[in-house]
């Protein structure tokens, strides 16, 4: 959970708050009307997210060279699904 704090109490505490992110590693919200309007997160956090927006190259190649061809379902399987498949080839 991020501490939440007013626009006006952030800019009088800023050194304060910037020494909670770093050396606790807390996430601080800055609010305005009590909605939120930035963030202050460690530049650790904001590394990691740029992560998750650009995904390396080769780890989407690899993810994608691990994907396995599967066979597709014959004919019958694919029109009417699971059912086709537990009646069998006995059934009438």
């Amino acid at each position: 959970m991020a501490y939440e704090i007013p626009v006006t109490q952030a800019r009088a505490e800023l050194a304060d708050l910037i020494n909670r992110v770093v050396y606790g590693g807390e996430r601080v919200v800055v609010t305005r009307h009590g909605k939120p309007l930035v963030a202050l997160v460690s530049a650790a956090d904001l590394e990691r997210l740029d992560q998750l927006q650009d995904p390396d190259e080769e780890q989407v190649i690899s993810s994608v060279s691990n994907v396995r061809d599967v066979a597709s379902a014959p004919r019958e399987q694919q029109r009417f699904g699971i059912a086709a498949h537990h009646r069998g080839t006995g059934a009438s």
